[in-house]
């Protein structure tokens, strides 16, 4: 797969990795001044010191985009949009850097100072090998690093004409060129295995029969986006479960019921808004989620268009079946009141729901009277 064309789930996360490995770039611009000032010193040429005050330069709003990108990289709910906007940001930062850093080589090994030759050697070598480790996930931004870090000094190496400096200059390329190769090999088999992880937490959190959330997946998005938000406002739970399903299953066996099931948990996907939850926790038991309700008129709303999509008969093969269901709901406060203390009260009022032969009940801490 070629870099970019990942699937989106798996782009955010290769894109996080570029905010794994902050202490590498903290200690390549430590190491780029000390290195770059013990240069100037013994060079005294002041197209170093400009490429060495250049390069700091570029190094604050790297490392400040380091860590912001670390920050907003650990956003549970964060877009491709988000990622793809701090990844653009790093690269800038990456591949200026990169090419002062090419280009001070460059300069350094076309003095003659043989000692400061070494210590730019050293420096680089570095550079590539933290490229490599930081950022390697992302080949599109790590390959022309490299080149943009390597290249510069290779082909004046290679000018100077002497042997040693045409090997060192040699050599180093051919580093490069093996490090291509290993980014390369790292690269696929991050995408593999990232894919391969998160279709196995996608399946953990997912109903196997109706491809609902389950009750994990049900508990982490209640944490991401009503418990863990302030000012969530006001949320309705909603507990149901089917009237008339175990006689359908003891009658015409368990595949009708699957059957049946299957295309209750369909017409609850298709009712509820984008940002609420509709998840069945086992046997014929479902819950919705309603975020940001405004009043309790807008939550038995829901509740009673569930109740007549459920209604509506079912064509299972050559079966026309017909059940109905009970609803229990209850408003709840996103930021203080948990999940667990909300489904207890809306299935307190399912089961007043079904004890008093009504549809559906909203939780009332007296009577449990809608």
């Amino acid at each position: 797969m070629k870099p970019g064309r990942e699937p989106e789930a798996i782009q955010i996360e290769l894109i996080r990795s570029l905010f794994e490995a902050f202490v590498p770039s903290i200690i390549m611009t430590i190491g780029f001044v000390v290195c770059g000032a013990l240069a100037v010193e013994v060079t005294d040429d002041s197209i170093l010191l400009a490429l060495l005050f250049a390069g700091t330069a570029i190094s604050v709003p790297r490392l400040a985009v380091g860590w912001y990108g670390r920050q907003m990289s650990r956003q549970p709910n964060l877009t491709l949009r988000q990622a793809r906007m701090i990844e653009s940001w790093m690269a800038a930062a990456f591949l200026a850097f990169a090419l002062v850093l090419g280009l001070f080589g460059a300069r350094a090994i076309a003095l003659p100072h043989e000692q400061v030759h070494m210590l730019i050697v050293c420096l680089i070598m570095g550079y590539g090998a933290g490229i490599a480790v930081s950022i390697g996930l992302r080949p599109l931004i790590a390959v022309p690093c490299m080149i943009l870090s390597v290249l510069p000094i290779a082909i004046q190496g290679m000018m100077r004409g002497d042997p040693l400096h045409v090997a060192t200059a040699a050599m180093m390329l051919a580093f490069v060129v093996g490090g291509l190769q290993s980014l390369n090999t790292r690269y696929r088999r991050a995408v593999h295995n990232t894919a391969r992880r998160l279709t196995l937490a996608t399946l953990a959190r997912k109903d196997n029969l109706t491809d609902l959330p389950n009750r994990l997946a049900l508990r982490e998005w209640f944490d991401e986006n009503v418990a863990l938000v302030r000012d969530a406002g006001t949320v309705a739970v909603h507990c149901l479960d089917l009237n008339g399903f175990k006689p359908v299953n003891d009658t015409h066996g368990h595949a009708t019921g699957d059957a049946l099931l299957m295309i209750v948990g369909q017409r609850l996907a298709n009712m509820i808004r984008g940002n609420d939850i509709a998840a069945r926790l086992g046997g014929d038991e479902f819950v919705v989620v309603q975020r940001i309700v405004y009043g309790p008129e807008e939550a038995d709303a829901l509740a009673r268009r569930i109740a007549a999509a459920i209604a509506q008969p079912y064509q299972v093969g050559d079966l026309d079946l017909r059940i109905t269901t009970s609803i229990g709901y209850v408003l709840g406060c996103g930021g203080s009141d948990d999940l667990d203390h909300l489904l207890t009260r809306a299935d307190e009022a399912l089961y007043s729901s079904k004890r008093l032969g009504r549809p559906i009940t909203r939780y009332s801490p007296v009577s449990l009277v809608a």
